[in-house]
């Protein structure tokens, strides 16, 4: 990245032994040694394996030779004219939900903050015992009988996910609905490119937006190792996923049953007719944040629990009979042989999956519900007298189809009126062109819904 002019000069180290540094400054000598040692000519070289279309081709749009304080301020001063005011109905795997204030409280205490990865046992009881408290909330929450302590995000959750039934059942094929998230279908492929796992997907019924059936028992065969649905799905459909388990039990497959809005729990059947729970819970307290960190979550049968990647925390008794916890079971390259290992991932997002935890635990069972019907109401509110384009049961996310206007002329004029619009579904689904995404939450206040109704029948 090519920096602008005196920003790579913003700070100078007043002492060697400062480490306080936020940038690092770097001169046209230090550069071509750099790029010498990694064996490459130039700039655009190094950075040859990046898609051009994505590259920055300009320097930082930032005021030249400005000292660091100055940055912090410039960049505070863009964040107060951000759309921190606006309300919003994008949804499509980050959704706005209210963030209570004891979350951050608790999170930023040090024992918390500052942790780390709790290999010793004895010194890090806290935090085993928050993600063991995570783990059991999971199961309850899913219907699953174990939990990992958490994953990257809901994305890499149903890459490993397929990877753990394709262990599983000695099988090499996994059948994708094509109403499963797309860029969850798009991590799948990259993980799945150079596991010699093809990955097919099947489509959606046109009139109704859950996934075709017929056809996934068309496509699924004696080499499919996971069929993989996501409920609510991208166009905020409940899918049946006991219809779906039947017909991948029949053919000795996995069911994988995905989720991004975990709010949806709250009020939903789990599902637990799945093989295997992968989903996302950024709507549990975590912050959109232009897309992370958030924390994505494995739940399964006992019986597969050795096949379940990243760590999983278990109760213990200590030497006086006390109860304590530990790392129960730790399948990654670091802990075991490379050949034995389930996953190469290197962590869990246990800081905020502790997020997750303290929300679900200030709601509660009926507090989720509460919370669940309150999104579920909203959403149908905003549905009311618009053309939407499904047939099927929805949660608080639903497909709307434009008669007359682009989607980039209605989100303007929301725009206009202090208003975030939906998603238009064109870039992921060309056949659903003029047609737009939209979400209802409990942030949704009934004057930014009607003016969503207004534009949309202007």
């Amino acid at each position: 990245m090519t920096l602008a002019p005196g920003l790579s000069r913003l700070c100078t180290p007043v002492a060697p032994d400062l480490n306080v540094m936020r940038y690092l400054p770097k001169s046209d000598s230090e550069r071509r040694e750099m790029m010498e040692t990694c064996g490459v000519s130039s700039l655009e070289e190094l950075f040859s394996a990046i898609p051009e279309d994505v590259r920055l081709k300009r320097p930082l749009n930032l005021p030249p030779g400005r000292s660091e304080y100055e940055i912090a301020a410039f960049f505070k001063e863009c964040a107060a004219a951000n759309a921190s005011d606006y309300a919003s109905f994008l949804g499509a795997g980050a959704y706005r939900h209210y963030h209570p204030v004891l979350v951050d409280a608790l999170v930023s205490r040090g024992e918390f903050l500052t942790s780390y990865t709790p290999y010793q046992a004895e010194i890090s009881q806290g935090t085993l015992t928050s993600i063991f408290e995570f783990q059991t909330m999971i199961c309850q929450l899913t219907g699953m009988e174990v939990a990992n302590a958490s994953m990257y995000d809901g994305s890499t959750s149903v890459a490993e996910a397929v990877m753990m039934a394709a262990r599983i059942t000695g099988r090499d094929k996994a059948v994708v609905s094509r109403a499963v998230h797309p860029e969850y279908r798009e991590v799948l492929k990259t993980y799945l490119q150079h596991q010699s796992l093809p990955v097919a997907e099947i489509s959606y019924h046109d009139d109704s937006g859950a996934v075709n059936l017929r056809e996934l028992e068309e496509k699924i065969d004696e080499r499919t190792a996971a069929v993989v649905v996501q409920s609510p799905n991208f166009f905020g459909v409940l899918e049946d996923a006991p219809a779906a388990a039947d017909i991948a039990h029949r053919h000795g497959a996995l069911l994988i049953v995905a989720f991004s809005e975990a709010v949806a729990l709250g009020i939903l059947k789990p599902p637990a007719d799945a093989d295997i729970v992968a989903g996302e819970l950024q709507s549990f307290a975590i912050p959109p944040s232009y897309g992370g960190p958030y924390a994505g979550i494995i739940a399964t049968k006992e019986k597969f629990i050795r096949q379940l990647p990243g760590r999983l925390v278990g109760q213990t008794t200590d030497t006086r009979g006390r109860r304590a916890f530990c790392l129960t079971l730790a399948t990654r390259e670091q802990h075991i042989r490379r050949e034995k290992a389930t996953s190469n991932i290197c962590t869990n997002q246990a800081l905020i999956a502790l997020m997750a935890t303290i929300f679900m635990t200030v709601y509660g069972k009926e507090g989720l519900r509460e919370l669940a019907i309150q999104n579920l109401s909203k959403a149908r509110y905003l549905a009311s007298g618009l053309d939407l384009r499904f047939s099927a049961p929805f949660f608080n996310e639903f497909v709307v189809r434009l008669r007359h206007q682009s989607p980039q002329t209605i989100n303007q004029e929301l725009l206009r009126r202090k208003v975030i619009g939906g998603l238009p579904l064109g870039r992921f689904y060309p056949e659903l062109e003029g047609c737009m995404l939209f979400c209802a939450t409990e942030m949704s206040s009934r004057q930014a819904m009607d003016a969503v109704k207004e534009v949309l029948a202007s």
